[in-house]
């Protein structure tokens, strides 16, 4: 099953001749090791990126050394929703695990949203929850306690795999370091570490 397109279904509902278009849209597939970046700050991107297996990640690399990602992309995720392609990147998109990515052209997916109001709406709601994760992320960073981000993070994640089939009551595989859960919720790995060993103690 097409993950992007599984997760695309939780929008609107879609036609099988719908999906066979979606799922025409999508490029030849290639493996990105772990740790490696996909695409570069500063670079021009010819073609989005779909994420078709394994786990990345939009991040901002400061002048410090210091790291700050700005969310996870998970497997169905279209890096840049509805196809909107900046002219030069203004963040970097790494590989946290080796992932399987796949590249789409942006003009194939607007000439299908133009196409087919079935497409159109259920890209729509693609950025939309993209765009409600990125706010609720802010707040996080800017409210909420070390625990409260942890635990609204959990709760996101467990969401947005659901959505895709790789998450059910019992849980999902979060394939992460402690440094990359740092990195994303303005913590310290020391701190991510305490937090972790609290939450397992409590059950």
């Amino acid at each position: 099953m097409n993950l992007f397109v599984r997760k695309l279904r939780n929008g609107t509902r879609l036609l099988p001749e719908d999906e066979a278009i979606l799922a025409g849209l999508v490029g030849p597939a290639r493996r990105i090791e772990a740790r490696g970046d996909i695409v570069s700050e500063g670079s021009e991107p010819r073609a989005l990126t779909l994420i078709v297996e394994g786990w990345a990640c939009r991040y901002k690399q400061l002048e410090n050394g210091r790291r700050q990602i700005l969310s996870f992309s998970l497997p169905g995720d279209l890096c840049e929703p509805f196809g909107i392609l900046p002219r030069f990147m203004d963040h970097s998109l790494g590989a946290l695990t080796a992932v399987t990515i796949a590249q789409v052209s942006p003009e194939a997916v607007w000439n299908a949203a133009r196409a087919n109001p079935r497409i159109e709406e259920a890209l729509w709601w693609d950025l939309l929850v993209a765009v409600a994760a990125d706010q609720e992320r802010t707040v996080s960073l800017g409210r909420r306690t070390a625990a409260e981000r942890r635990g609204h993070l959990f709760c996101e994640l467990q969401l947005r795999l659901a959505m895709v089939g790789l998450a059910d009551r019992e849980g999902y595989e979060l394939p992460v370091t402690q440094v990359d859960l740092a990195d994303l919720l303005g913590l310290s790995a020391v701190h991510v570490n305490r937090s972790l060993r609290n939450c397992a103690e409590r059950g």
